[in-house]
């Protein structure tokens, strides 16, 4: 049993919902990335995504596309990312998660990047350009990796069979069609996709797309099987960034703090 089905498990059985949080790898620096993740494990998320910054990121909304442009300053690559999961393995066993668009995986190699991120340590991959049944190749490759579906509320019966059917670890429904980005209210249909999918599957489904309040992560909590907040948490790395060169502890307890409402919220 893989890192993601087992905390899936075991807060199944706890009765709980899984919080996992976005952090964009190499924001505000490699380094920093690090200590985030154990921040935000120890302010109780459950299994964690790593975005893979990409030049032209046309899914993505203003928060993320910057920080992926700070990321990028320092030139971050899918090599670096996986040397930045081998050293949180040396300190966590939390679920992580690569996020990025197909064409960063494929210029590395899709053999390669499932080899090189099982010995690594990386659980998981979601890719939300993915084409349609492109996934297949990934799976020939892969041992322990596993591949992880999107669907959204405007997704065709196709694409909703097929994560169902394929989707490993959990699905990622999306709350809303369009790019990512913090929202002052959350749609409706998202729990109708979520259903849906239930009906189809075991599999955990874990809602995220403009979730950004503790309202937000309860009222998702009540159909979902967890919870994803990105845009939110990367709003507060960029407003406290100042921090870091005067007390990187104070920056880091910031997103401990603001993580912690949300888990609270889950709870």
């Amino acid at each position: 049993m893989g890192r993601i089905t087992k905390a899936f498990s075991e807060l199944k059985d706890k009765g709980q919902k899984a919080f996992i949080p976005f952090l964009m790898a190499g924001d505000p620096t490699i380094e920093l990335t690090k200590d985030l993740v154990l921040e935000a494990e120890r302010a109780g998320a459950n299994i964690i995504e790593l975005g893979v910054p990409y030049a032209t990121p046309l899914a993505d909304g203003p928060t993320i596309q910057k920080a992926g442009k700070r990321s990028l300053v320092h030139k971050t690559n899918l090599k670096d990312i996986l040397n930045l999961v081998k050293k949180i393995r040396e300190e966590s066993e939390i679920p992580l998660i690569l996020m990025g668009y197909y064409n960063s995986f494929y210029q590395y190699g899709l053999e390669k990047l499932v080899k090189d991120c099982e010995e690594a340590g990386v659980d998981g991959v979601i890719i939300p350009d993915m084409p349609l049944g492109e996934d297949q190749e990934l799976r020939e490759f892969s041992n322990n990796l596993d591949i992880i579906l999107l669907v959204a509320p405007n997704s065709i019966e196709r694409r909703i069979q097929q994560a169902a059917e394929n989707s490993q670890g959990f699905i990622y429904a999306v709350s809303k069609p369009g790019i990512t980005g913090a929202r002052e209210e959350l749609s409706q249909e998202v729990e109708g996709v979520v259903e849906k999918l239930k009906k189809l599957t075991d599999t955990p489904v874990a809602v995220g797309f403009g979730i950004s309040r503790p309202e937000h992560v309860s009222e998702i909590s009540k159909f979902a099987d967890g919870v994803i907040v990105g845009s939110a948490i990367i709003k507060q790395i960029e407003e406290n960034i100042n921090l870091i060169e005067d007390n990187k502890g104070e920056f880091l307890s910031q997103i401990y703090d603001f993580i912690s409402e949300l888990t609270i919220a889950l709870k």
